[in-house]
């Protein structure tokens, strides 16, 4: 029989948002945890008991994303004012702003090499940034209504993305084609990631489903119906055995793929949970929802069968030959093949570093037993250490004039660019007027028709 401590336990349970939490995500080394919410603030937490917690102000709307960079050294977020940001998580909380999207931003992902992000909007495109140069790369278009989340593979080659136009597409990062669709008749997804080896892709449906599809055959393996709302969120982990899902119905639930069965029911939050995340190791996960609270669990199950997953995982991400596109290209003819819908610039929003306010709050555990020292914040050192790594002997060698001339290139780029983003805004704007002129006029005809 099973003893207590293989289930999933509630360690503690951390209270600072004051609107619900929107999402949540645990730093590389798993000592922090950072918390977005609508109360418009980014919320750093220390995983040891009695550390201070960090608030993080500059969104000028609901936060609705969060995510820390693979080394940890930087903080993404979105949120509805339109904005992606990048913070210092340490006291200070400085960030930059990135302004190209013309609608309110749904999620921020890193490349697992931190080369990149990408970040879905209601703008209906997905857009690609190069974090090292901290610029605007290109965008992603097939979409025709709200991105509610874009994610890439463990190897950074492809882009998942799921939007309320019922679809879930997936796109090739090297020439930024849609190579793969998923569509659903009965709901949109309002999540999705990939499992740990690439391999197939899970989804959060508002029809309250959790799907499982492997992108190498185009193929449904798994439907669970588990929840009696909407799913919100799901989180694999790191072994790939395992799947957490969040839901409306105020539950989450483990799911065992191998076995491919509910084997838990958590039921720790009043009212909707919108988020959760298991950490980088597996051994915990995070949880936000309605009600304004943190809940940190403990995983507790199958230890010794996540470490020898995690290491092959690991060797196939880092040594073995990656598979082919073609592999996981559909085997049929592609309704989206031919010309491609994007927008490639080479720079574009000017980039305002801003030191906002950080507010230094203290964290207001409610476990006492649970106390220790202080957090110790990320030092400033990593961001240089990740821009050394960029080739500077070539750029020593350009002459004066060149380089001149290539900075006023780069400005005329980016005054392009925001003209790109007004455009976007406007054709927008006419799709929604046409949208609703094509309703009235539908309603107008239903009206005539009912008389006649």
């Amino acid at each position: 029989m099973a003893s207590a401590l293989e289930d999933p336990a509630l360690e503690r349970y951390f209270k600072g948002h004051k609107a619900a939490i929107t999402s949540v995500d645990f730093s590389p080394n798993g000592k922090q945890l950072a918390t977005a919410s609508w109360d418009t603030f980014l919320m750093l937490w220390n995983c040891k008991p009695q550390a201070r917690a960090f608030r993080y102000v500059g969104h000028k709307d609901v936060v609705t994303s969060v995510q820390f960079s693979p080394l940890g050294n930087l903080l993404a977020s979105a949120s509805r004012d339109r904005t992606v940001r990048l913070w210092i998580p340490d006291k200070r909380g400085k960030s930059s702003e990135f302004k190209a999207h013309t609608a309110p931003v749904r999620s921020v992902d890193f490349s697992a090499d931190g080369q990149f992000l990408a970040t879905a909007s209601e703008d209906k495109s997905i857009k690609v940034w190069n974090m090292y140069r901290q610029r605007f790369l290109y965008s992603l278009y097939r979409h025709t209504h709200w991105v509610r989340c874009a994610k890439f593979s463990p190897d950074g080659r492809l882009i998942v993305s799921c939007s309320e136009d019922k679809t879930i597409k997936i796109w090739d990062t090297t020439n930024k084609q849609c190579v793969n669709n998923f569509s659903d008749s009965v709901g949109f997804a309002n999540f999705v990631d990939f499992n740990p080896n690439g391999t197939c892709i899970a989804s959060a449906g508002s029809d309250h489903t959790v799907k499982i599809w492997d992108i190498r055959v185009n193929k449904l393996l798994q439907h669970y119906q588990v929840h009696s709302g909407g799913v919100n969120c799901v989180s694999f982990h790191p072994s790939g055995n395992y799947l957490i899902t969040a839901s409306s119905d105020g539950t989450l639930k483990i799911l065992d793929l191998l076995e491919g069965r509910l084997i838990y029911t958590l039921q720790g939050h009043t009212g909707p949970v919108f988020t959760v995340s298991f950490s980088k190791g597996g051994e915990l996960f995070s949880s936000g929802g309605a009600d304004m609270q943190v809940l940190l669990w403990r995983t507790n199950f199958d230890d010794l069968n996540c470490k020898d997953m995690m290491k092959r995982n690991l060797k196939r991400l880092h040594f073995d030959a990656s598979p082919h596109l073609v592999d996981i290209y559909p085997r049929t003819p592609h309704p989206h093949e031919g010309k491609i819908e994007t927008v490639e610039t080479t720079d574009t929003t000017t980039v305002r570093t801003l030191a906002d306010k950080s507010e230094e709050i203290s964290g207001y555990f409610l476990n006492p037993s649970l106390l220790s020292s202080e957090c110790s914040p990320t030092s400033l050192k990593k961001k240089t250490e990740d821009m050394s790594d960029l080739p500077s002997e070539s750029q020593r060698s350009i002459p004066l004039a060149v380089t001149d001339a290539l900075e006023h290139i780069m400005e005329q780029l980016s005054v392009l660019t925001q003209t790109v983003s007004i455009l976007e805004q406007r054709l927008t704007l006419t799709e929604d007027k046409l949208k609703d002129c094509l309703e009235n006029q539908q309603r107008l005809f239903n009206v005539i028709q009912q008389k006649s």
